[in-house]
């Protein structure tokens, strides 16, 4: 097949020795050929674009078909250790945590099933092929009778008939009710919605107001009820027989197994909400970091193991507080790591800035500045004060006696400074303070060579002396705290947790609380009631585009009755 020549390959012409009609034909021949390779370049950049199209596309599936899968690999596993000869190992408590958890877990795992489910459904339209049929939803029995019942009223916006050459006004020939529990504190009543059915007897058309969508689809929860089952679950720290218990004094019957079910979908429900808060808690120079140990049970052996719950908060001392959780399965280095270095294939930047601390030593890859030049470690003054309080105890140590004087000082001045800017803070630590750390460290190191080695007094001295410039790093910065007491406040109440519910029934579990206690303990630290938190977040959740999701953030979130 013959080469077909570019605007290169055309031999050179001299349109002085040609008449007119030969150059207009050559000049019309160039042109046809610049036509051809514009076309050309054209149709490999649209064929490049479809090629990318597609990659992208049978990425996409590939993705959702490995998160299918995973799920169903994990429905499997529960059934597996819902049937296994572990569980007859277990005790009485550890046996009904087990069974509430595996609810929690196996509703979550379905309502992520689903959501994958409409997003293929979608796809599949969008793609003219025929979707699966959706199964059928189990019948549930009647909401009590003796509730109070608030009815809302659903119409068309018109009800005139909007077929083709008609508009004549339509009849309303009846009417679809559902009905949705909900709960105010120590009331239950019930949300009758009356939907009204609109019928054009001349062109015989129906017309409806669409249902009010919920978390719990074509359950009898409220967000108000759901709320309440969350925060007296995570805030409140009781079991799900417990609530079945108190449900049941107000005549409504509400089991274990429902009241998880309904905790493992708004979970599921809540967690984008929580990597959305987990951006912004992160998107700070100065955090704080602690973690905590939580009994975790592992149904696959029939015992429980230690775990942990890792915390980051934005600064004591940032304008706009929030807190994050993470559960892991262990204490190691990796799991902070991760947590900062987050997600490139999400848009998360890895972290940067001053990094407040304990100084346990997973901290110290974190911050280590050959592996993350951008980051900083700052340590907490107050466990170098509670070393010297250890000395007084007993009262027989001037060393601890002098210390804790000492510290006071410094921390009477950091209080007077707590409303400034972070410039005018730094200022002032650096009139105020720093002498006092100086005179610090001066009487430390001649101390610890009046003090035997080895002994209480040498490791409270050597501890403080060692991270010296940890500890003093507030002094740089105004935005960092002097300790990290403000982290610790919000890790209390996994510890009142660990005295109610004693373990988390399963990694899943564990994951689902942090989310819902991330959320609702920041929500605290702006001011907002929990439970009106939760409730207006769970209830606007189903209808709000992704695009404003901000607006529920705890920081952002405004009560809809102020």
């Amino acid at each position: 097949m013959p080469r077909m020549l570019g605007m290169r390959g055309l031999p050179p012409t001299d349109p002085q020795g040609l008449s007119s009609e030969v150059a207009a034909l050559i000049a019309q021949l160039q042109q046809q050929v610049q036509d051809q390779a514009q076309q050309l370049s054209e149709r490999d950049k649209s064929l490049a674009e479809r090629d990318a199209l597609l990659q992208r596309k049978d990425c996409e599936i590939a993705l959702r078909e490995a998160k299918i899968e995973k799920i169903n690999f994990e429905l499997a596993r529960l059934k597996r250790w819902t049937y296994g000869a572990k569980s007859e190992a277990m005790s009485a408590d550890q046996r009904r945590l087990f069974e509430e958890t595996l609810a929690e877990d196996e509703a979550s795992l379905r309502e992520q099933l689903e959501r994958l489910r409409r997003e293929a459904q979608a796809a599949a339209e969008t793609a003219g092929t025929q979707p699966k049929a959706a199964p059928r939803k189990p019948r549930r029995n009647a909401l009590p009778e003796h509730l109070r019942r608030v009815e809302h009223h659903h119409e068309p916006e018109s009800t005139d008939c909007q077929a083709l050459d008609c508009g004549r006004p339509m009849t309303r020939i009846g009417e679809d009710v559902t009905e949705r529990l909900d709960i105010v504190p120590a009331e239950f009543f019930v949300h009758r919605h009356v939907y009204g059915k609109w019928a054009c007897r001349h062109c015989q058309v129906l017309k409806q107001a669409p249902s009010v969508p919920e978390i719990v689809e074509g359950g009898v929860a409220a967000s108000g009820l759901l709320a309440h089952t969350l925060i007296s679950r995570f805030v409140d720290h009781l079991p799900y027989y417990r609530q079945e218990s108190i449900n049941a004094r107000s005549g409504v019957h509400t089991p274990r197994s429902t009241l998880a079910a309904w905790a493992g979908q708004a979970g599921a429900a809540l967690e984008p909400l929580y990597e959305l808060h987990k951006r912004f808690v992160l998107d700070c120079r100065v955090l704080h970091a602690d973690e905590t140990p939580v009994a975790f049970l592992d149904p696959g052996a029939g015992k429980t193991r230690k775990a942990y719950v890792w915390a980051y908060a934005r600064s004591w001392h940032d304008a706009v507080p929030g807190v994050i959780y993470e559960f892991c399965r262990g204490r190691g280095a990796q799991y902070p790591v991760a947590f900062l270095n987050g997600d490139e294939q999400l848009g998360e930047r890895r972290w940067r800035g001053t990094l407040l601390t304990d100084r346990y030593g997973g901290y110290e890859t974190v911050v280590d500045p050959r592996l993350y030049p951008g980051r900083i470690s700052a340590a907490c003054a107050a466990h170098a004060r509670r070393n010297f309080e250890e000395l007084t105890r007993d009262g027989t140590s001037p060393v601890g006696v002098d210390a804790i004087r000492r510290f006071a000082r410094i921390y009477e001045i950091e209080g007077e400074l707590k409303e400034l800017s972070d410039d005018e803070r730094r200022a002032q630590r650096e009139r105020l303070a720093k002498p006092l750390w100086e005179e610090l460290r001066q009487w430390l190191e001649l101390e610890r060579r009046l003090v035997a080695d080895g002994g209480a007094a040498a490791k409270a001295i050597d501890y403080t002396l060692g991270h010296w410039t940890a500890l003093t790093e507030h002094l740089q910065d105004g935005a960092v705290a002097l300790d990290n007491n403000h982290l610790e406040r919000q890790i209390k109440p996994w510890a009142m947790g660990r005295k109610a519910w004693q373990f988390v029934g399963s990694e899943l579990a564990g994951q689902r609380a942090a989310i819902v206690m991330s959320l609702v303990q920041s929500a605290r630290m702006n001011g907002h009631d929990p439970w009106a938190y939760l409730r207006d977040v769970l209830q606007r959740l189903p209808t709000l585009l992704n695009s404003r999701l901000d607006e529920l953030l705890p920081h952002r979130w405004t009560s809809p009755h102020s």
